[in-house]
């Protein structure tokens, strides 16, 4: 009887056992949800490490924009406002999207003035962090910096007036032209006449609007620089008639918005922000605003969607163009 007892209880304790055992078993991705569909408790989400660039947003609460003073229609300043372009826009939409990133996070924006020589260097050192500008994508320079997808694409050529009869770079030797310091432009423009031995004085300025002065003034004979650009002044300035952009392309320059480098969180945010600013329409809105209507500053220049800037839609997931 005793022995009955014992072995009745020895049973119980095992299967009691057997049943805690079961309860304290992790899910198994076969395993099923029972027949009246509830659902698992939910799990708690915990957010990734934060490193790079969104780790310095996040922590001060601000980001930096760097932007130019005279390169119309992309990134420019009127009459002591803020940034205004085509650039500044999409770079608000890369802020929108690290909102997003960061769960809502206030993000106060800031500025900050750069030129085409202190323009890497500001990124490169933290003191921005998102270059919106006119700046040409490059294999040398992405050795340096990140880049967005082509935003734009332009090339050199040159602005003279209409009096000078200069037709393209062939028409300079024994002449003056002024580039801007630090642009691709001007290193071009240096290799050429280095290369041709076309004996033109070149001159560089520390700035586009500096540049587009020394033409206006009569101390250079035509100012070297992206063609879209050069539009931007004639038509800033209602010069039409006084001014022509002219000449072969000599450069090939694909725009991008610059942040730094090794920095893959904000790389592939940065991705992400143009990928759905091309799939929501904005990317477009924002190029019909600055290059096929009358812009916020009422200047017109008509310049439709370039192929390569087609392609670059494509790539990012959209016909919306």
């Amino acid at each position: 009887m005793q022995t009955g007892v014992l072995t009745r209880r020895l049973a119980s304790l095992l299967l009691g056992a057997a049943l805690l055992v079961g309860c304290l078993r992790p899910v198994m991705a076969e395993d099923t949800i029972g027949n009246d569909n509830t659902a698992p408790p939910a799990v708690a989400n915990v957010p990734d490490i934060l490193t790079g660039t969104l780790k310095k947003v996040r922590d001060s609460g601000a980001v930096t924009i760097g932007y130019r003073e005279a390169s119309f229609p992309f990134s420019f300043v009127r009459q002591g406002g803020a940034p205004i372009g085509y650039s500044i826009d999409l770079c608000l939409g890369i802020i929108d999207e690290m909102r997003r990133e960061l769960s809502g996070a206030p993000i106060a924006v800031k500025y900050q003035a750069v030129t085409a020589d202190t323009r890497m260097d500001a990124v490169t050192s933290g003191k921005i962090d998102l270059e919106c500008g006119s700046t040409t994508s490059n294999l040398e320079r992405q050795k340096s910096v990140g880049f967005s997808p082509i935003i734009f694409v332009a090339g050199t050529k040159l602005l003279v007036k209409r009096s000078s009869g200069i037709a393209s770079y062939q028409d300079l030797p024994g002449k003056t032209l002024v580039v801007t310091s630090g642009t691709t432009n001007e290193t071009a423009m240096r290799a050429l006449n280095d290369k041709y031995k076309l004996g033109i004085t070149i001159q560089s300025a520390k700035d586009h609007q500096e540049s587009y002065d020394m033409l206006m003034s009569g101390k250079a004979d035509a100012f070297a620089t992206d063609d879209v650009l050069l539009a931007g002044f004639v038509a800033a300035n209602k010069a039409q008639d006084k001014l022509a952009v002219v000449g072969d392309f000599i450069t090939y320059e694909p725009y991008g918005v610059m942040f730094r480098k090794n920095d893959p969180q904000m790389g592939e945010l940065v991705q992400n922000a143009f990928t759905a600013m091309a799939q929501t329409g904005t990317f477009m809105a924002d190029y019909r605003k600055w290059f096929l209507e009358p812009t916020p500053t009422g200047e017109f220049l008509n310049l439709p969607l370039s192929l390569q800037l087609t392609e670059t839609l494509r790539s990012l997931g959209t016909d919306r163009f």
